[in-house]
């Protein structure tokens, strides 16, 4: 008896799978980076083909001939999954897939856009429903249907720079800008309180906090505690609860605001260091040196302190005379800083949501190598983002007035630019 078309696949993929298998076994690190990006393609191609076949079988009636009202819970059954994940898969497919009039005609995907950077595998199923969700909020019900259909558009053009986390940020500061008269104002509204208590507790010197607030100053406070508030690893190997994780952070937004209390307007002031660095490492590229307690520094440290800090380099010579002392000439000035914080709106790295006083100002050609101290050599980047630009890979230029991340071969093959997307 001749095999079934879905055998003979079935036989062919089971072979890739095993020759994938073989491949990762004995890999070397870059053949295993390879292997992860070819797995995820993989996936994201069944992934389509999956629910193309769930939209075929809905269309036809299939699932409600065989007894099923809700067709989510017969994708459940099937594949033996939560209803939830069940009802998202519906979901992406009611979005992306081509729909049917009761009279027999066809119409196109209601995300056509997303349909379309869907059916390339540049994007996952998670980043449709982050876009579908994003339409689908009360922003977005007061759009045109003009506006709506080029906000769709948008979206989907940049869902490939973004993780779907960081795409549900974009689309909400997307569909804010474009909403910026907000709902009507209606008589009937409640009045929002604004209170704060503070009660001490003398014995053990510390105290509770309780309180209401309006939306606006919830969601700033919210906003601001939820970028300190992931979970940490303890010695125990245990993790901090979610009100332990809010204290701290509380906490630690109080401090950083004291601290900079004294020079609010860039953030507070960059820190003071003397770098002592030999004439031998400043010409071989200062691959060390000490601080003013002995402190020794890294190469990646020093390398991230002479971009923002203001160092005062002490340059000696093989006597340990000081050849010469720098007046702080490669630390960013004030006014400059403030031009980089307009241009960039914080960390500029694609998807990274970090306000300006929480970053500093990268060189792009290093300040050793001749870079100036100017807004087209200058990008600013949080601490993390800045960590990883001073690493072999990455490269970042000033393209059109603004900046841009070129990848390393082993995150995108094609090393295709990629940069924050510019709302206005």
């Amino acid at each position: 008896m001749q095999d079934s078309r879905l055998t003979l696949v079935d036989r062919g993929f089971a072979d890739s799978v095993a020759q994938l298998r073989a491949v990762s076994d004995s890999a070397g690190d870059e053949e295993l980076l390879q292997v992860m990006t070819l797995c995820e393609r993989v996936t994201r191609e069944l992934e389509q083909v999956s629910l193309a076949a769930i939209g075929r079988l809905e269309g036809r009636g299939v699932f409600a001939s065989r007894g099923y009202a809700r067709p989510a819970a017969a994708v459940a059954d099937l594949l033996g999954l939560d209803l939830a994940v069940a009802r998202r898969r519906m979901r992406v497919v009611e979005q992306i897939g081509e729909r049917t009039t009761p009279t027999g005609g066809v119409l196109p995907p209601r995300l056509p856009a997303t349909a379309a950077v869907f059916a390339t595998g540049e994007i996952s199923a998670r980043h449709v429903e982050v876009i579908a969700e994003a339409l689908a909020t009360r922003e977005a019900g007061r759009l045109t249907p003009q506006v709506w259909a080029a906000a769709e558009e948008k979206l989907a053009e940049q869902a490939p720079c973004y993780r779907p986390s960081e795409l549900t940020g974009f689309a909400r500061d997307l569909i804010t800008a474009l909403d910026q008269d907000g709902p009507e104002p209606s008589e009937n509204d409640p009045p929002q309180p604004n209170e704060l208590f503070l009660t001490r507790i003398p014995a053990t010197g510390g105290g509770r906090i309780r309180g209401s607030l309006d939306a606006p100053t919830f969601d700033a406070i919210a906003t601001a505690l939820d970028a300190l508030c992931a979970p940490s690893a303890q010695p125990t190997g245990e993790t901090t609860s979610l009100g332990q994780r809010q204290a701290e952070a509380l906490g630690q937004l109080a401090r950083y605001s004291l601290d900079h209390a004294a020079t609010p307007e860039c953030g507070g002031q960059r820190p003071h260091l003397t770098v002592t660095v030999t004439l031998d490492q400043l010409e071989d590229r200062a691959r060390g040196a000490l601080l003013d307690f002995g402190g020794p520094l890294s190469p990646t440290d020093l390398r991230l302190l002479a971009c923002d800090a203001r160092v005062v380099p002490v340059v000696l010579g093989g006597d340990g005379q000081p050849l010469d002392v720098g007046r702080a000439q490669r630390t960013v000035p004030a006014p400059l800083r403030r031009a980089v914080a307009a241009r960039d709106r914080g960390c500029a790295f694609p998807g990274c949501d970090r306000l300006p006083s929480w970053c500093e100002v990268h060189h792009i050609i290093p300040w050793a190598h001749h870079g100036e101290t100017a807004i087209h050599n200058l990008v600013m980047l949080c601490l993390v983002h800045h960590r990883l630009v001073h690493h072999p890979g990455w490269t970042v230029r000033i393209r059109d007035g603004h900046p841009e991340f070129i990848p390393p071969g082993w995150v995108d093959i094609h090393r295709t630019p990629r940069r924050k997307p510019l709302l206005v």
